[in-house]
């Protein structure tokens, strides 16, 4: 299997709302936006200074939007490949990057690794470091072994028994959690950012333009200003890792 050498967290939102989630993302990264890129100025890199980008913004014209990945590699055909003999189909064949789709219906892209190694700071007690892959129980056991065997990252169990995560080799800047829905509607993705004080982060993102949807114990569920949902979570913003209190409990 291709070593995957990088990743990229993509905030899919609706074309029409793409000014909204540019200035919202570029603010909770400490980021500024790349020209954009695409047929319709679609695609858009978040740079951030003396480091390499991790995420992208990109406008959708079907649906909501959500999220999904990119993993860089040195042979993305190969890797394409790798995941349609694993039982991911073939979206769309680029030459040197491909759309695909996960066994249970997540896209995702299959890209050039350009060098990539710096991973970007922390902002302001936050970072966004993981897509969640919210996956229909049915396909849960698949989908798991699908991405374990992809990235060849360590699956292990998580704080719930809906979450499994997949860590990364250290450097990699996006992680991947897989949650068991409750119910068999379609796969979707979200992102997560990992804060260290869940609190003091949603005011500041609630200044910008977000609005809280549902709040857990150790989570906070939240609607930016494009209408989509993402997760601040109560994770260390350098690890990833969850306090030992949270996962003791």
């Amino acid at each position: 299997m291709d070593t995957i050498r990088w990743t990229y967290a993509f905030v899919d939102r609706p074309a029409a709302r793409l000014a909204d989630a540019r200035a919202f993302w570029t603010a909770v990264t400490g980021t500024r936006p790349s020209e954009p890129r695409g047929g319709q100025g679609e695609f858009m890199t978040l740079l951030s200074d003396g480091t390499d980008a991790c995420v992208k913004l990109q406008g959708v014209t079907e649906g909501a939007g959500g999220a999904h990945l990119d993993l860089c590699v040195d042979d993305p055909a190969a890797l394409a490949r790798a995941a349609r003999e694993l039982g991911a189909g073939l979206v769309a064949d680029h030459g040197d990057w491909a759309v695909l789709r996960s066994p249970a219906g997540q896209l995702f892209c299959a890209v050039p690794w350009h060098g990539e190694t710096v991973r970007p700071p922390v902002v302001e007690g936050g970072r966004l470091d993981q897509v969640c892959l919210d996956v229909p129980p049915s396909r849960y056991d698949t989908e798991s072994a699908f991405w374990a065997t992809l990235t060849g990252w360590d699956l292990q169990d998580g704080s719930l028994p809906e979450f499994r995560v997949l860590r990364p080799p250290a450097g990699l800047p996006v992680r991947i959690l897989l949650q068991r829905l409750g119910d068999d509607r379609p796969a979707s993705a979200h992102l997560d950012l990992a804060c260290a004080d869940i609190a003091a982060t949603r005011a500041r993102h609630e200044r910008l333009g977000a609005v809280r949807v549902h709040q857990g114990p150790h989570w906070a569920v939240m609607r930016d200003p494009a209408g989509g949902t993402y997760c601040l979570t109560g994770r260390d913003p350098g690890t990833g890792a969850l306090p030992a209190a949270v996962r003791e409990s």
